[in-house]
C-alpha cells in the first residue's frame, strides 16, 4: 500500500469536491433539506459526495460516507482496509456561510485511521497525514510539515462552534488552558495538529466520519485522540455503532 500516492490521489478528489462545493456555496438556494437525524443536507453534501465516490471508486477499497447508502455491520465487519468519508464536514457552518467547513477523507486500515486528507475550500488549504510518516499542510500548491506543539503553560483548547457543551470546562482547566477558540468541523483536529491548540474535547456523539481524517492528520503530527475525557484508550474505528461517544485530541 502506497501511502504517498494514496495521498496526492485524495488530495485531488478532495480538492474537486471542494470546488463543487463552493460553486452551490456561491448561489442563493443552497437546498437545504432535514435528514432523518435532524441534521441539515445541502445541495453541496450532495454534489461532494458524488464526486468523491467517482474518484475513489477507482481504488480496490470499500467506502464508507455519511451520505451514501446505509451498510449493515454484518456487511462491513470484516473490512479490514476501507475510506471514511465526509464530503461536508460542517454543514451548519456552510449553511451559516461562515466559511468553516471541510472535505474529510480517511483510509482506515485494522480499526485505525493511516491516511487522513481534509480540505479547506474556502481558504484552499489542505491537510495531509499519513501516520507513522508525519503530516503537511499546503496552499497553492506548496506542501510544509506540521507537527504538534504541547506547551509548559499558557495552553490553547479548541471547542466546537455548533456543539458546545460545560463539560469540557472540566476537561480545558484540567489541562491548564488558559485560552478556548470556537471553530467549526474539523478544523479544530487540524489547529491542534499544527500547534495552534494544545488540546480538543468533544463531549458528546459524533459519527465516525467525523473524527476519522482528523484523527489520522492529529497522529499524524505527533498527537493522540484517546476514548473519553482521560488518556487510557485509544480510539477505534468500524465498530457496529458508528456513533462515537466524548473524546479527547491531545498535541502530545
Amino acid at each position: 500500500m502506497d501511502l504517498e500516492k494514496l495521498s496526492n490521489d485524495c488530495m485531488s478528489i478532495a480538492i474537486e469536491a471542494g470546488h463543487a462545493i463552493m460553486e452551490i456555496y456561491d448561489k442563493e438556494d443552497l437546498g437545504v433539506e432535514i435528514k432523518d437525524d435532524n441534521s441539515p443536507l445541502t445541495l453541496a453534501d450532495k454534489a461532494s459526495h458524488e464526486v468523491i465516490m467517482k474518484g475513489l471508486s477507482e481504488f480496490d477499497y470499500p467506502i464508507l460516507s455519511e451520505e451514501g447508502k446505509s451498510i449493515e455491520y454484518a456487511e462491513r465487519k470484516d473490512w479490514s482496509t476501507y475510506w471514511c468519508v465526509d464530503p461536508l464536514d460542517g454543514t451548519k457552518e456552510f449553511i451559516n456561510r461562515n466559511g468553516e467547513f471541510t472535505v474529510n477523507i480517511a483510509l482506515i486500515k485494522d480499526k485505525k485511521p493511516v491516511l487522513g486528507v481534509i480540505y479547506v475550500p474556502v481558504k484552499e488549504v489542505i491537510y495531509i497525514g499519513i501516520v507513522g510518516e508525519g503530516a503537511k499542510k499546503g496552499e497553492a500548491g506548496i506542501l510544509d510539515p506540521i507537527k504538534v506543539e504541547w506547551k509548559d503553560g499558557d495552553r490553547v483548547a479548541v471547542r466546537s462552534k455548533s456543539h458546545a457543551n460545560p463539560a469540557e470546562e472540566e476537561i480545558i482547566s484540567k489541562y491548564e488552558a488558559t485560552e478556548s477558540i470556537s471553530v467549526g468541523s474539523s478544523l479544530k483536529f487540524c489547529m491542534v495538529a499544527e500547534g495552534k491548540a494544545d488540546l480538543y474535547y468533544r463531549h458528546g456523539p459524533t459519527m465516525e466520519w467525523d473524527t476519522a481524517a482528523g484523527q489520522a492528520v492529529v497522529e499524524a503530527a505527533g498527537g493522540k485522540v484517546y476514548v473519553g475525557n482521560t488518556e487510557e484508550t485509544e480510539f477505534e474505528y468500524n465498530k457496529e455503532n458508528l456513533l462515537n461517544g466524548s473524546f479527547l485530541v491531545l498535541g502530545k
